[in-house]
């Protein structure tokens, strides 16, 4: 099997031969004369050629040493360099960050802020995945990604940003036809739009401040996996649907839908960023994880 190249070793013999002597280099390297002397020893016997004649006055190098000399200090030249640009690569934001958020969500208040991001820094590429299911940031390699609502127990990084409420939410016609609902339990009565990604989508849960709790079985003509194809259904007049803030909100206060049950609220989530675990992190997904926190924590 091939051997590695002592690149620590001729990179030590490289300085020496710099600065003309083993103590100067063991100055510059921070190392004890010692060590430095061992490193360009070791590069001698893995030669088999002396390199150095070693006087007390000055340093001498031999006719293999002179030959060697000019590519250690090339060797040296380019791994000083390659860490130069490692480390400048860490240092700026530069390169891909992907960031995953459900759709809705990411098309209402993600979309809209990306180009302030992209303006300040624009070295940085983001993809953005959009789609309302759970991806392993790990296993899918994802930077980063926000989720709305309780998040399990994982390794995962996770900072809550702001709450997100839920509306229990129809259109004005519907109920004009239907009746309103003025307990949980009379939504088994109606036809409930349902949520696919939810654990289980043919039970609501509610509760109300005297700490009451009703779960209801909600069935209907539609269970969909994006909140945006629910809005279309509930406001067609095809039922009542359980739907996020960020949602509905401007809807309601244009009284295309209505809210209702308002003393009774489904499980409060929140909006979160998460992260793999791990750490030092690219300055690019530092950068992009700092102005997500800014911007969509302001509502909190």
């Amino acid at each position: 099997m091939a051997r590695l190249p002592d690149l620590e070793a001729l990179a030590v013999f490289a300085k020496v031969v710099e600065l003309r002597g083993f103590s100067a280099a063991a100055t510059e390297l921070g190392m004890s004369k010692a060590t430095v002397s061992k490193a360009v020893s070791r590069l001698e016997t893995r030669l088999g050629a002396r390199l150095v004649n070693r006087t007390s006055r000055r340093l001498a190098l031999t006719d293999a040493g002179q030959r060697l000399a000019e590519r250690a200090a090339r060797i040296l030249a380019e791994g000083e360099a390659a860490e130069d640009e490692a480390l400048s690569q860490s240092q700026v934001p530069r390169g891909v960050v992907r960031l995953a958020v459900p759709m809705s969500f990411g098309l209402a208040e993600v979309a809209p802020i990306l180009p302030d991001f992209l303006k300040a820094y624009p070295e940085v590429r983001v993809e953005l995945h959009l789609s309302d299911a759970r991806v392993d940031l790990v296993g899918e390699g994802f930077d980063m990604a926000l989720r709305i609502g309780a998040l399990p127990d994982s390794s995962l990084v996770a900072r809550r940003l702001r709450p997100v409420a839920a509306r229990t939410v129809g259109a004005p016609a519907y109920f004009q036809a239907h009746g309103r609902p003025t307990h949980p339990a009379r939504l088994a009565d109606h036809a409930c739009l349902g949520y696919a990604y939810l654990p289980n989508p043919e039970t609501w849960r509610f509760s109300n401040r005297a700490g009451e709790e009703v779960s209801v079985r909600a069935a209907g003509p539609l269970c969909a996996n994006n909140g945006d194809a629910l809005v279309a259904a509930a406001l067609a007049g095809v039922g009542v649907a359980v739907l996020p803030d960020f949602v509905v909100d401007d809807l309601i206060a244009e009284g295309r839908l209505e809210a209702i049950l308002s003393d009774w609220t489904p499980p409060v989530g929140g909006l979160h960023l998460v992260q793999p675990p791990g750490g030092p992190r690219p300055a690019r997904v530092e950068a992009l994880a700092a102005f997500l926190v800014r911007a969509l924590s302001r509502r909190a």
